[in-house]
């Protein structure tokens, strides 16, 4: 069909794709030519180029609309979420996260319900008193979860995983499973019967949130072991590597929507199959499938946060948000630094004692969270991005319009709260970063690294890095870490590790597994080093 024959809407919509498309291009040249700058980043690239977009779209169209996409949850929850989160659980390095669990699982879910306590009490207390029109206790709640939700992607892009790994494992296992944790809070708000909270009540949304968790995590892990089983049987990579990849992401995204079908968490579900499948379907693709899967989720990720920035900025000049609020402007502002406010607060009254608690459990020195790391930690989450705004249009529009002065305010008050903690505190996250951790003078860190996770393949990769594994070999190994690695320590990883030894890569393959002509000389060394690494990494 061409073009020609496209009525006047779908001409437009091709038009708007066109313009869109151009202007992602237009965000990655120009954070490529930006990569050296301190101050920069991806995020604050695509968002200023989208709000500049906007304005040339608002004076082209007459002060009517500033956006070339209408906003949809759909497209944000459907498309675009599960690429980023799956990415995430994909590239983590699995021992520092696992090592950090109940860490942050106490920063994500029980300090998500102490920041989301303290901004719905705050917000009911203020906004009350203001008078602002339309609000309900569910209105109000929800402002807790949607202002709990955190955007970390700003600090991780400037964190090194090798240089501070406890921080980076910290600051990412926080982000994923806070996001989960914001949106189970901002479900349950909306099912549940607000105007008789009772004790019973209050013990079923804690149930029904460990049910989530539960079954989430464990439908997530299904889908990454039944991937791993099936390539593993029928050597998919003998006739074509497109079906590995192809079957790789279809179970990957097939998990998402089976949570989604089942109202569980969609984020976590993906997010652990990410994880597993990193662990065990990832070692029974060939080697070309390798390198080709970890490039294809980290590009589809890439495109996703590049899409949700870019957006966001156009959105935020919407006229349709704005002209509700033009009689009373100081209103929105106000309201705006009310809520900047209670992110502050909330999310110190939850990072300050929790990493105190934590200390008081870790033994080693280099396993405390010391007064800086907790710092960044609490700037780290004081972002707010992409699932705040979805969740804000969730409540507060219909179809992505806004129809009452009240919803409005909190519409353009999220807004401007994204803008202003994404690019004030984003630009002053990479000198902070560099104040409070200097780069250190050795790299004795980077031997922890998981040496055969996807991102540190053992061939070089399409970006033309070098590997983890010859880094590795070059730097000079201190022998108290051979004799550390030597003794082991009988910790629930070291009994994982047993476990997953003995039983779980017999069947799903894995480490060590020869998934493709196994005779060839490529494949006998990538495996040698891979059970040279992994007797070092564990034994």
């Amino acid at each position: 069909m061409g073009i020609s024959t496209l009525g006047t809407s779908e001409y437009s919509s091709v038009v708007s794709m066109n313009l869109f498309v151009a202007l992602l291009c237009a965000c990655i040249v120009i954070g490529h030519l930006l990569e050296e700058n301190r101050w920069m980043n991806e995020s604050i690239t695509a968002l200023v180029i989208g709000l500049c977009t906007g304005i040339v779209i608002l004076l082209v169209s007459g002060g009517t609309h500033s956006h070339l996409l209408v906003f949809s949850e759909d497209l944000f929850f459907i498309y675009l979420l599960p690429p980023i989160i799956f990415n995430a659980g994909f590239q983590v390095k699995k021992k520092q996260f696992f090592r950090n669990f109940i860490t942050i699982m106490l920063f994500g879910a029980v300090g998500t319900v102490i920041s989301f306590t303290i901004i719905s009490i705050g917000a009911i207390k203020i906004f009350k008193k203001m008078n602002i029109a339309n609000l309900e206790l569910g209105d109000y709640l929800a402002i807790g979860a949607i202002f709990s939700a955190t955007d970390s992607v700003c600090t991780l892009q400037v964190l090194n995983q090798d240089q501070t790994p406890l921080l980076y494992s910290l600051v990412f296992g926080e982000g994923v499973v806070n996001d989960a944790t914001s949106i189970v809070i901002f479900n349950a708000v909306q099912n549940f019967d607000l105007s008789q909270i009772t004790t019973a009540v209050a013990f079923q949304l804690i149930g029904n949130f460990f049910y989530l968790f539960i079954t989430s995590t464990l439908l997530g892990a299904g889908a990454g072991l039944l991937s791993a089983y099936i390539i593993k049987k029928l050597y998919f990579g003998r006739h074509s590597t497109d079906r590995e990849v192809a079957i790789m992401i279809l179970m990957a995204y097939l998990s998402y929507m089976l949570a989604e079908l089942f109202y569980l968490s969609g984020i976590l579900t993906v997010f652990f199959c990410g994880i597993v499948m990193s662990h065990y379907t990832w070692h029974n693709v060939t080697e070309k499938s390798r390198v080709t899967t970890k490039h294809a989720f980290a590009t589809l990720s890439f495109i996703a946060e590049l899409f949700i920035f870019l957006y966001v900025g156009m959105d935020a000049l919407d006229i349709e948000k704005w002209s509700f609020v033009k009689d009373s402007p100081g209103t929105s502002v106000e309201v705006s630094a009310i809520l900047l406010g209670f992110v502050l607060v909330g999310r110190a009254a939850f990072v300050f004692p929790l990493s105190f608690l934590s200390n008081l459990t870790k033994k080693a020195q280099h396993e405390k969270i010391d007064f800086r790391q907790q710092v960044l930690i609490w700037w780290a989450g004081l972002m707010r991005g992409a699932v705040s705004m979805a969740l804000a249009y969730n409540q507060f529009t219909s179809k992505g319009h806004t129809t009452k002065p009240g919803n409005a305010i909190m519409i353009t008050s999220t807004i401007t709260v994204v803008l202003f903690s994404t690019m004030v505190f984003g630009l002053i996250t990479q000198p902070l970063v560099r104040l409070l951790l200097p780069a250190p003078k050795t790299l004795n860190r980077m031997i922890s690294s998981e040496p055969t996770s996807p991102k540190s393949f053992i061939v070089p990769l399409l970006n033309g890095q070098d590997s983890e594994v010859d880094l590795s070999q070059n730097v000079p190994r201190p022998s108290s870490l051979r004799m550390l690695l030597a003794t082991p320590s009988h910790t629930v990883h070291y009994y994982w590790r047993k476990f997953d030894n003995a039983f779980m890569r017999p069947v799903f393959g894995g480490r060590g597994f020869v998934p493709f002509n196994p005779g060839s000389p490529s494949e006998q060394s990538v495996h040698q080093s891979e059970h040279h690494l992994v007797d070092e990494e564990t034994n």
